[in-house]
């Protein structure tokens, strides 16, 4: 089965906070330096989506889902709200892949998506960091993202820590 990639709304996201959640907290579990710290369970999550789900009723997030089998198992968020000296930039976040869906082409074709959907909003630049040394890290080059460069000490690892994070910029328009 082919996977689906959808831009949400604010409803759809707000029904789609379980699979929201699992996803988070595999990632997080499974490494992942997006934020948060093990253990974490999909409870642990639910703040953060319906924070998330308030950005994209306010237009101020763009947020793309992976499905397999009708289930969401990818995601990934663009902020579009910028300041406003910033209008055509957006801050591409949180790539995630649950661990069980890897290998299937997922975190490409939604980079993909968020691209577009950036461009089509006028948007002609986006933004990202991610841990250095991270399996996420390899992805950015392979699609076309420039490296700018690494911060050392810049977050925690989720099982604790210091790593460094690479800062990357797109041109998309």
């Amino acid at each position: 089965m082919l996977p689906t990639i959808r831009l949400l709304s604010a409803a759809e996201t707000h029904t789609a906070i379980p699979d929201l959640c699992e996803v988070l907290a595999d990632c997080v579990n499974g490494g992942a330096s997006v934020g948060f710290m093990q253990p974490y369970s999909p409870a642990d999550a639910e703040p953060y989506w319906r924070g998330v789900a308030e950005a994209v009723a306010d237009d101020a997030t763009l947020l793309f889902v992976a499905e397999l089998h009708g289930k969401i198992v990818g995601t990934v968020q663009v902020g579009a709200a910028q300041m406003p000296n910033q209008p055509h930039r957006g801050d591409l976040k949180k790539l995630l892949v649950h661990r069980s869906a890897r290998g299937h082409g997922l975190a490409r074709l939604l980079m993909e998506a968020a691209d577009r959907e950036a461009a089509r909003r006028g948007k002609t630049l986006l933004v990202l960091d991610t841990a250095t040394g991270s399996d996420a890290e390899a992805i950015y080059p392979r699609l076309g993202w420039q490296r700018v460069g690494v911060i050392p000490d810049y977050a925690l690892w989720p099982e604790g820590g210091f790593c460094a994070t690479t800062l990357f910029y797109k041109q998309i328009a």
